[in-house]
């Protein structure tokens, strides 16, 4: 029996933020989000070429490093997908809800890949 708490399985291993572990990474989990991934990565190049600043690169690095965690986390992967399918929802208090739970999911992610 496993002493791990829910959020220690993990599909794979956390990825270095570098693009190509990134991709790595994605191609793993979410396979179907490559094209997103490598469109967000073109844009975010050729904004830093044209800012002249690699905020948009760190800014792609960390949004895609971040939804992998969510992709490689069973339990932040059901909390993110469940909280998702309630945003529409016709009741205001639990759209609402689901809002707080979808940003609560984000910020874990966020947190745990800045480390």
């Amino acid at each position: 029996m496993s002493t791990l708490p829910e959020h220690g399985r993990e599909l794979i291993p956390r990825p270095e933020q570098t693009p190509e572990a990134l991709r790595t990474a994605l191609a793993a989990v979410a396979p179907g989000r490559l094209a997103e991934m490598q469109a967000t990565k073109d844009e975010a190049f050729a904004k830093a070429v044209e800012w002249q600043s690699l905020s948009p690169v760190q800014s792609w690095v960390l949004r895609w490093a971040r939804d992998i965690e969510i992709a490689r986390r069973p339990d932040l992967s059901a909390r993110f997908e469940h909280a998702r399918g309630r945003l529409e929802d016709d009741d205001p208090a639990t759209a609402e809800e689901a809002l707080r739970e979808l940003t609560a999911v984000l910020d874990e992610a966020m947190k745990a890949v800045r480390g």
